[in-house]
């Protein structure tokens, strides 16, 4: 577990889950209804809360706490904020804690999936004072993993984590648990990140992009500057919303079942949640000749080997990742002419094959990757080594970032998130600074809940919860 530090899942959630909590936790205090399971009157809430007033007032203390439920793993974040009378809230402190695997994987045993929503509860009540349990926002936001899951399966696991949340002694909403869908996690990242770079602060900065590599999905997110690139992108690539007074027009997509992990299941033949037949194997011409093993994913497991030797491993590779993602993504051309950023997978392969410094990130080209590919590829023609999937995983990202539109002398500023939210030691009290300045109902979207209650119009529709 890390304490005193962000976690570098902070970076797709952190910004706004910040705000989210503390409009959520300043809704409680105007919210005259009792907590949710609460047994006791609405006199006894009121007075509870005129106690928790008074507490806070001296204490200038409270909590919010996110999980992230991602395709490979459930992470808990636990955020503390400061605050002095008439100012607003500081970001001090975040606990973070993942586990595997991820929701996804108890899709056909649902009961099992509570064990690790339990134990990451048990962290936050280690967290948090015990009197302020009652006062503290809980909420799930649930990522590709399960959006990649039937919506009967899905819904079970998150009735499940509804259920846990409301035996909790934290403070619950109905609309506290819920998928978050690709756009959004998109649009958070990209807020994220030129939140952290200055851009949102500075008009005469130029934004950066984002790109995303997760498990289960990927996500491209810019802000165009040619008109062109909003009218001839295809529907559901472009958005738009309002924050700090300004109205965002956005390219943002997250191609569902394109993460690594499933590109890997995809490449090798296989479909997403059905097991193999009796005797049943995956070849694939990306794994090293003569290679023979078993590979889980999302709790299945699969007998995989690779094809006899003949044509070049990356040749072969090539060949059957360039079908695989035919006609799957969306070239937009405007992206070769903008600065990106590039996270998880993207860093987490760079850094494994000494592209990149481990510690500090870099910048690479798309060639570099290819380079890289090819040099994998023809030493696992030798000797599969300790990696088998390098070889398909870095072919899969070269090809994809030219799918996606990047030409190879593309440059990309490629880090670890902890690299980059290291600024956020000294922007972090700026946080919740910001959330005044959203227009009325972003954060209630975001959080899932409903406007209505508090009598003001979301500019957005919240069942798309941003």
């Amino acid at each position: 577990m890390e304490a005193m530090k962000i976690s570098k899942r902070f970076f797709a959630f952190g910004i706004l889950a910040c705000i989210a909590i503390y409009v959520a936790y300043m809704k409680w205090h105007l919210d005259s209804k009792p907590l949710v399971g609460a047994t006791e009157g609405v006199a006894e809430s009121r007075m509870d809360k005129l106690s928790h007033q008074a507490l806070t007032t001296e204490l200038s203390v409270f909590y919010g706490i996110m999980f992230d439920a991602g395709s490979t793993g459930t992470r808990i974040h636990i955020f503390k904020f400061t605050q002095q009378p008439k100012e607003t809230p500081k970001l001090t402190h975040e606990t973070f804690k993942a586990l595997k695997p991820g929701l996804s994987a108890y899709a056909d045993d649902v009961e099992k999936s509570g064990q690790g929503i339990k134990e990451l509860l048990e962290v936050a009540k280690k967290e948090v004072p015990m009197e302020l349990w009652k006062f503290t926002p809980l909420v799930l936001k649930a990522t590709a993993g399960l959006r990649l899951l039937p919506g009967e399966k899905a819904q079970k696991l998150l009735d499940k984590v509804k259920e846990i949340f409301q035996a909790s002694p934290f403070f619950v909403r109905d609309n506290c648990v819920s998928i978050m869908n690709g756009t959004d996690e998109g649009i958070s990242a990209w807020i994220t990140i030129n939140f952290l770079t200055g851009s949102l602060d500075d008009p005469q900065k130029r934004s950066v992009g984002m790109l995303d590599l997760g498990g289960g999905s990927t996500q491209i997110t810019f802000l165009p500057h040619t008109e062109a690139t909003l009218q001839t992108s295809p529907a559901g690539h472009t958005t738009s919303f309002q924050m700090f007074n300004s109205t965002y027009k956005l390219y943002s997509y997250s191609y569902l079942g394109l993460g690594l992990m499933s590109a890997r299941l995809a490449i090798l033949g296989g479909v997403e949640g059905k097991p193999l037949g009796e005797g049943e194997e995956l070849i694939s011409p990306c794994l090293p000749p003569g290679f023979k093993s078993e590979w889980q994913h999302a709790e299945i497991v699969y007998k995989i080997k690779g094809q006899k030797a003949g044509e070049p491993l990356y040749e072969s590779c090539s060949n059957k990742v360039a079908k695989m993602l035919y006609k799957k993504v969306h070239k937009a051309e405007e992206v070769k002419d903008l600065d990106f950023y590039a996270f998880s997978y993207y860093y987490d392969h760079a850094a494994e094959v000494g592209l990149i410094d481990k510690e500090k990130g870099g910048s690479l080209t798309v060639n570099d990757f290819e380079i890289a590919a090819k040099y994998v590829c023809k030493t696992m023609e030798i000797s599969p080594g300790s990696s088998p999937f390098l070889c398909m995983d870095l072919t899969y990202i070269t090809f994809l970032l030219q799918e996606l539109g990047f030409p190879k002398t593309q440059v990309f500023k490629v880090t670890h998130k902890n690299r980059l939210l290291g600024r956020v030691g000294r922007r972090r009290q700026d946080i919740t600074h910001h959330a005044s300045s959203l227009v009325p109902g972003f954060p209630f979207c975001y959080n899932a809940c409903s406007m209505s209650e508090m009598g003001q119009h979301c500019p957005h529709n919240c069942d798309n919860e941003l």
